[in-house]
């Protein structure tokens, strides 16, 4: 009990809660509600937070501070910052990190690499509508002018072939905005321009008018038959047919189809697809491309760069030359039809001298004649002869078989390390060891050299039968283009077998 002249015991003193974390969060509260209200476009206001961030842990710490001063004049504990404050400055810094390196994605630029599909699609993903316009424009050609350029950058471009001397020019266009208003200052800024410039006529889409809002323009070209085209086009297809001039294309991500045109064509992709058909001239493919298919070239074919999905050859009339990072290839000639992809590379009457390296394939060849020179790094290789000059085939690692018709003279010399050799020709001497097998010897007389060396794998030489080769199928019909897409082809059909005996 305590005595009456002493005095009870101080009552403690209870820090004021801190009111930093509320004012932060009614700030954001506020700026979060004026978005949902349409007072603040939500992308604006994403804008804004990714930039002014900061600005909010400075107005949290400063309120901190003037909390600490205030319990420090009535002699009261400052209050921390507490767990649930340490979570909620947590989240504002990650969130605001996050949010600036989102604001310096060049977003517009990052759509023309993927496709994302329909306008509809876009629309809910982006906000916003999409508005429709078109027009149409010509221009008579000037006294010796016979060449164009063209540049769209977002938008398929189709060059048809005019009777009239001169250039005509229709467009459909799409632009994505917040209001039809909106979308109709931005046309007026984005209509194509068609301009004369050192004797060439120069047509510019002018997608890029309206700044960082999407503008896809697709344009139909008509021009004189022997107009020299030049084409840069981005996220869209390109199509020309019946030109009798150079084209040439610099493409990225879409397709370019060229048929029946009589002069070189010349073709920079990146990421882009190819069908040629019909081509009287040179054909010249460089960059980066999916899916290649040419037929029925009167001139020689350049192929240099990546071919990532497949390459078709049919029918070229001179020298085909291929390089890439894992395949060099040169041939004469090609009567039949070739197919490469990544793992294989399957042809067909090829005449040579035909140089082949690639470092990991499985390779069959039919009907070959003239000279070959074949490296392999990893895989199968079967050669058919049809009317063979030297032959030298060298394979790392993996099985050769080449076919000789009967009665065709040649010189044989092989040797295998780790694998057999079988021989269906009695010339041919075979000695089989554990670790290394050799064959040599001579069918007929005067023939030419054929010599084969097998790192890890066997060796087969059979007799074989000259078999008809089939004639190439066709590529798949264009399907007529609907207005503002791109004509596509059907499923190709497959080639008929080749009956060999081996």
């Amino acid at each position: 009990m305590a005595s009456p002249g002493m005095n009870p015991p101080p009552t403690p003193r209870i820090p004021h809660r801190s009111i930093a974390g509320p004012v932060v969060l009614i700030l954001m509260g506020i700026l979060f509600l004026m978005g949902t209200m349409g007072i603040l476009e939500i992308h604006h206001l994403g804008s804004l937070f990714a930039r002014f961030w900061p600005a909010l842990l400075i107005l949290w710490g400063a309120l901190k501070l003037i909390e600490y001063e205030q319990a420090k004049r009535l002699g009261q504990p400052a209050r921390g910052i507490g767990v649930g404050g340490v979570f909620l400055m947590l989240f504002l810094i990650g969130s605001g990190l996050i949010a600036t390196q989102v604001s310096k994605v060049n977003w517009k630029n990052l759509g023309d690499h993927i496709q994302l599909g329909d306008d509809e699609g876009l629309d809910e993903i982006f906000g916003g509508s999409t508005f429709n316009y078109s027009g149409e424009r010509s221009s008579a050609l000037p006294a010796g002018s016979t060449s164009m350029r063209i540049n769209d950058d977002r938008g398929t471009v189709t060059v048809n072939v005019s009777d009239e001397k001169k250039v005509r020019v229709s467009w459909r266009k799409k632009i994505r905005a917040e209001s039809q208003q909106d979308a109709n200052g931005y046309n007026g800024k984005t209509d194509p321009t068609l301009v004369m410039a050192d004797k060439m006529i120069v047509l510019n889409a002018n997608t890029q008018g309206a700044g960082d809002k999407s503008v896809t323009t697709d344009i139909d070209i008509y021009v004189p038959v022997n107009t020299a085209l030049s084409i840069t086009s981005g996220r869209g297809d390109v199509t020309i047919a019946g030109m009798s001039s150079s084209v040439e294309v610099n493409h990225h991500r879409g397709e370019v189809n060229v048929t029946d045109n009589t002069g070189n064509v010349t073709l920079n992709l990146d990421g882009s697809s190819v069908r040629l058909e019909h081509v009287k001239g040179d054909v010249t493919i460089q960059g980066k491309a999916n899916e290649v298919a040419i037929e029925d070239v009167d001139g020689a074919v350049r192929l240099n760069g990546e071919f990532q999905e497949s390459l078709r050859l049919v029918r070229v009339s001179k020298m085909v030359s291929f390089h890439s990072s894992r395949t060099e290839m040169e041939f004469s000639r090609l009567d039949g039809r070739l197919d490469l992809d990544s793992g294989d590379l399957r042809a067909d009457s090829l005449i040579g001298p035909t140089r082949l390296t690639t470092r990991s394939k499985d390779i069959a060849l039919e009907g070959v004649s003239g000279d070959l020179r074949l490296e392999d790094g990893n895989g199968s290789v079967e050669v058919g002869l049809h009317k063979p000059g030297n032959i030298q085939i060298d394979n790392q690692r993996g099985d050769v078989q080449v076919t000789l018709p009967p009665s065709t003279p040649i010189k044989v010399e092989a040797r295998t390390h780790e694998g057999e050799i079988e021989s269906d020709f009695d010339e041919v001497k075979v000695e089989n060891g554990d670790n290394q097998s050799s064959a040599s010897g001579s069918i007929g007389t005067n023939g030419p050299k054929l010599v084969v060396n097998c790192g890890k794998g066997a060796f087969e030489f059979r007799k074989g039968t000259v078999a008809v080769t089939p004639p190439a199928p066709p590529l798949p019909p264009v399907m007529p283009a609907k207005p503002g897409k791109a004509a596509k082809a059907l499923p190709a059909p497959k080639a008929p077998p080749v009956e060999s005996e081996n």
